[in-house]
């Protein structure tokens, strides 16, 4: 089982990003895919995560899969200084958990 993110950069506030994690070696079909985030000396928090669906929108960001390219998208619009942060993509299958590598975001003008 191997997911891995990419699309991070450097963007300006009230830019937009796209962020994709690529999964392998298991079913993609309906597993749970979420986004996690983590910022310098914070904990690493939820973002948004998709089970069944196709797209779940959180506010500015939207998760949704593409099962034919065995892939999770993270749109995030809107973006705010805030938002900087290692961006991660997990999945969890048989009780085990399984994380990218991560991708940095930085919101700076």
């Amino acid at each position: 089982v191997q997911v891995v993110e990419s699309g991070g950069g450097l963007v300006e506030p009230g830019g937009s990003l796209r962020l994709s994690c690529a999964a392998s070696g298991f079913t993609f079909g309906n597993t749970p895919m979420s986004w996690y985030r983590q910022a310098p000396g914070k904990e690493r928090e939820l973002v948004a995560g998709i089970t069944t669906a196709v797209v779940s929108v959180k506010g500015r960001f939207t998760i949704f899969r593409d099962s034919a390219k065995n892939a999770v998208y993270l749109q995030m619009n809107n973006l705010k200084p805030e938002d900087t942060a290692v961006y991660y993509c997990k999945t969890t299958m048989g009780g085990s958990e399984y994380w990218g590598q991560g991708t940095q975001v930085t919101v700076s003008s």
